[in-house]
């Protein structure tokens, strides 16, 4: 398969790495350094597009090669108010593309054990739950997109959640909100601990990258899933059907 990467910063050399072992070939590499623009004859070349760039240029990225009815792998985060819109231009422009808030494997399989210990939790009673995440700090959004899905299945499966906080509180939280803070400083690549905390008492679920290859090898996967298909698509959910 012959693969374009747009975006070359902590991302890039780790595709690139994942993707060569595998027998792909790099084709193109756009914003090698920040000043570069898309490459868009080099983009004509490949198979797949797998971008990792920044929320301010990723949506026209994904414009600009939907144009050249190319299919691409999205793994910027901090994007997705732009999701209905894109997903009616991918749908109508017969293209195909999957995006996901982590492509790590083993943060899947994390976020289906802390939906399956959520409901647990909130069956059983007389537990609060509560998070935190740290990120290097050259991570463009806080919180992550990692730390949003987290709150997404926690407030889908505990009853007394109803709304992710992640700003910082100058007052008691409330019983109704669900508070998960972002740290941001030196290297880390990733941290997100969830943690379920009563009288009798607490039980902490983590997901700690060692490094950023878990998330290339994830994204390279998506990459070879939607080599030769047509669509919108997440991830996560296609990592729930056991189709990757």
């Amino acid at each position: 398969m012959k693969i374009a990467l747009v975006g070359y910063g902590n991302m890039g050399p780790e595709v690139e790495k994942i993707a060569t072992s595998l027998g792909h070939e790099i084709v193109s590499v756009s914003f090698r350094k920040i000043s570069d623009k898309l490459d868009l004859e080099g983009i004509k070349t490949a198979d797949v597009v797998i971008d990792f760039t920044s929320p301010a240029i990723v949506v026209e990225n994904i414009k600009q090669v939907l144009k050249l009815k190319k299919k691409i792998v999205v793994g910027t985060t901090g994007w997705y108010d732009s999701l209905p819109k894109i997903k009616k231009m991918v749908v109508s422009s017969g293209g195909g593309l999957i995006y996901a808030k982590n492509f790590s494997v083993g943060a899947n399989i994390f976020f289906k054990v802390l939906g399956v210990a959520s409901k647990l939790f909130d069956k059983y009673g007389g537990y609060d739950v509560y998070g935190y995440e740290i990120h290097h700090s050259g991570k463009k959004d806080s919180p992550s997109g990692t730390a949003k899905k987290i709150g997404d299945i926690i407030i889908s499966n505990f009853s007394t959640k109803k709304t992710l906080m992640a700003d910082k509180l100058d007052r008691q939280v409330k019983s109704s909100e669900l508070h998960f803070a972002s740290i941001r400083g030196g290297r880390n690549p990733g941290t997100h601990e969830v943690i379920f905390d009563s009288d009798a008492d607490e039980v902490r679920m983590s997901h700690i990258a060692h490094g950023r290859a878990g998330f290339a090898k994830g994204a390279v996967l998506a990459a070879e899933f939607i080599r030769g298909k047509k669509g919108f698509y997440s991830f996560e959910e296609l990592f729930e059907r056991g189709a990757i």
